[in-house]
């Protein structure tokens, strides 16, 4: 659920974004743009680690909320579930133009929204995680041949150096 301030200032925002879009493609852009910010912000590892685990995440491990620490602390299951849902994420963000008739902003933008939603979630007080597996997915949605190349690039750097923090780069 979200706090009464959260609340508060996402009202606050739509109502300026209301008072300030001169007509309704400008909010609707506006609008889904935001939406891939939250979309971005939901804390999944976080999220699975309370529920299920009934662990903060940010107090094992690297501190990180993302699917590396996942894996680490919750295990695979969880891990796999956090990776899934985080590259989801980056995906769908990619594609909400399509889904709303958004022309003339590239799904880049959106995507990175997810990313910085991600890194900056709103829903777990602007610290969240490195948002790789969320790349990932607005890599899968904007241009999957890149992500394959990438992909490649990813196993041999962790097959030579078996460091997940270096093959991210």
């Amino acid at each position: 659920a979200l706090s009464s301030d959260v609340t508060l200032e996402l009202k606050k925002l739509l109502f300026l974004l209301m008072a300030f879009c001169y007509n309704e493609s400008m909010i609707k852009e506006i609008s889904v743009l935001i939406l891939a910010y939250l979309l971005g912000s939901i804390p999944s590892g976080l999220w699975i680690g309370k529920v299920f685990f009934n662990i903060n995440l940010r107090e094992h491990g690297s501190g990180n909320t993302g699917t590396t620490n996942t894996f680490r602390i919750l295990g695979k299951k969880a891990g796999i579930i956090v990776f899934a849902i985080d590259f989801l994420k980056g995906t769908l963000a990619v594609l909400l133009p399509t889904f709303f008739g958004i022309q003339g902003i590239s799904p880049m933008v959106f995507g990175l929204l997810a990313v910085l939603g991600h890194t900056f979630p709103v829903f777990a007080g602007f610290k969240g995680g490195k948002a790789v597996a969320t790349s990932a997915g607005v890599l899968l949605g904007f241009s999957p041949i890149l992500l394959l190349i990438l992909a490649v690039y990813f196993v041999a750097s962790l097959y030579l150096t078996s460091m997940i923090s270096f093959s991210s780069v």
